[in-house]
């Protein structure tokens, strides 16, 4: 029906059907209209008011028997459908398998770089966003047909591991390290920090184990895969727990042997300068400061390697997009590596390589610090919020069968929904009251809202196979309901074009609210058999949809709670 109120608007206008159909919306509130038509974006090329645009555009329009009225209101010209027939479209619509499905990405590779922590660091909860983040979108891509290659680009190499080997053979032993595992890293690496502002000898001494390493040292590459192979094991406990994984744990350290290629191109290019025995990009005429290449001594910086990433994927995977979901401080780093690659010749740079940032996490209101030791781990993070709803279990629904599943997956839910329901770009604090709260704007108010659903259909007698009754769906609050449900296909494309989780996620949550008001206008397990399978099949077609939404946020439903 939207596409028919498109062309129709076309053929009274004249107007081309792409801004016709960007700028037809579904207004806000039923007395608005199911379809409006605003009329500000064409007063500038039209030479009109908006409300004469409107005035005028309405009496051209024929209107078809699908539409009930037309009417003007403003600048907005606003259509009222037969209801029976428009409800009888959009459900015909949702009731297909694979709804929210898509082809757009046929044949079309997307790379994301996600998660990557820094090896022998706290997985702590700041590395939940982009982790969390990176999970969404591979779902969302997933989903519109792209085929997606999960990137985990490990921080494994660099002078942080320099500064680990001094500390670790100046303060620590194998036992302690085996026994606590990343925990005794990071106090090394903070234990070093301490030391070094008293001694910057030991800065030396890090740098120049770091160079070891950069030339093949056998011992110090020994000790480096020892903290690499124990950091990684408790990171994949996390992304378990979190129910995620990785195409590919392809960290920085992969792309050592390959930097030099990267050096050889911007030389040949005529690209590299030296600068105070570094050598450079310089990036002036770009308004940005010199992108650092290699440093006084030869290493390689994060940068190269970047670079060095940038075209192994693209020769691995060509891919059409490669997103990379970091902190928003990172900005300046990847606008330079990006211009770099494009000043190597390489057009595509400006429309494939994408940052995608996100604010800052703290947990209420404290900000996070790695480096001082001011650490709150992921994992322990996940573990409180499945402890905590453990104990609302006992205290509400102690009867309950697989408790454990449930807490797993609703405390697990709570902090992966309270994260991706932000926009990504603003700061988020975790506060438990608001996390795990069943009645707000929640994970665990969305899953008990799919739980409510499986419940009616576990207990409400209906014939699946009976053909609907569509003049039984006219109640207000179940049109609304259609009409929530009906956005996910535009809602899943919004959020793949946006970069933004946070789409869904307030999806999920606009249906879960709309089901409350229907179920509550609209008793579901009436006597009149044709009545109640209509309401029913709305209520599957609400759970299936909830199912799925959650899904694109990596978050599970149990069917009870």
């Amino acid at each position: 029906m939207k596409e028919q109120i498109i062309q129709l608007i076309v053929n009274a206008s004249d107007l081309d059907t792409e801004l016709v159909r960007g700028i037809l919306e579904i207004p806000p509130k039923a007395d608005m209209g199911d379809f409006a038509f605003p009329c500000f974006q064409l007063a500038k090329t039209m030479r009109k008011a908006p409300q004469m645009i409107a005035a005028e555009l309405s009496g051209k329009i024929e209107k078809p028997n699908m539409i009930d009225r037309i009417e003007v209101q403003g600048a907005y010209i606003n259509f009222f459908l037969k209801k029976e027939l428009y409800v009888k479209s959009m459900l015909d619509a949702i009731d297909v398998e694979n709804f929210g499905s898509s082809s757009v990405g046929n044949g079309k590779t997307i790379c994301i770089d996600y998660s990557s922590p820094n090896v022998a660091k706290n997985f702590h909860v700041g590395h939940l966003r982009t982790t969390i983040i990176g999970n969404s979108l591979y779902k969302i891509y997933e989903k519109l047909g792209y085929q997606v290659e999960r990137i985990n680009h490990l921080g494994d190499w660099g002078t942080q591991f320099g500064k680990l080997i001094v500390a670790y053979k100046a303060w620590g032993s194998k036992e302690a390290v085996e026994k606590d595992g990343v925990a005794e890293l990071m106090r090394l690496y903070v234990e070093f920090h301490k030391a070094a502002e008293q001694d910057d000898s030991l800065n030396d001494q890090a740098r120049e184990w770091f160079h070891q390493m950069e030339n093949g040292n056998e011992e110090a590459l020994s000790i480096w895969q020892w903290f690499v192979d124990i950091s990684l094991k408790e990171y994949k406990g996390t992304y378990a727990l979190l129910g995620m994984d990785f195409d590919h744990y392809l960290g920085e350290s992969f792309y050592r042997d390959k930097t030099g290629e990267v050096v050889d191109r911007l030389a040949d290019a005529g690209l590299l300068q030296e600068s105070q025995g570094a050598q450079i990009v310089d990036l002036e005429a770009y308004d940005m400061p010199p992108c650092l290449i290699t440093k006084k001594d030869g290493s390689s910086i994060y940068a190269t390697r970047d670079l060095a990433a940038i075209f192994y994927r693209k020769k691995t995977w060509n891919f059409d997009k490669c997103l990379y979901v970091t902190g928003q401080e990172q900005k300046l780093h990847f606008a330079q590596v990006f211009k770099v690659v494009e000043l190597l010749g390489n057009d595509w740079a400006k429309d494939s390589l994408v940052h995608i940032p996100y604010g800052l996490v703290s947990l209420e209101g404290e900000k996070l610090s790695t480096r001082s030791g001011n650490i709150i781990y992921a994992e322990d993070i996940l573990l409180e919020a499945i402890d905590k709803v453990k104990q609302i279990i006992a205290e509400k629904n102690p009867q309950l069968e697989d408790k454990e599943q449930v807490a797993k997956t609703v405390g697990v839910g709570a902090i992966i929904f309270h994260d991706l329901y932000n926009q990504r770009i603003k700061d988020v604090s975790f506060k438990w009251e608001k996390v795990l709260n069943f009645d707000g704007e929640t994970g665990p108010y969305v899953q008990y809202t799919y739980c409510r659903c499986a419940s009616i259909l576990r207990t409400v007698s209906y014939d699946s196979k009976a053909p609907i009754d569509y003049s039984l769906l006219l109640d207000e609050e179940a049109v609304a309901l259609i009409k929530e449900i009906n956005r996910f296909p535009q809602v899943v494309l919004d959020a793949a074009d946006r970069y933004e989780p946070s789409v869904v996620a307030r999806f999920a949550m606009d249906v879960a609210q709309a089901f409350s008001r229907f179920y509550n206008a609209c008793r579901v397990n009436v006597e009149e058999v044709a009545l109640r399978n209509a309401r029913v099949k709305l209520v599957s077609l609400t759970k299936t949809t909830l199912k799925d939404a959650l899904a694109l946020l990596g978050i599970d439903c149990p069917e009870q709670m």
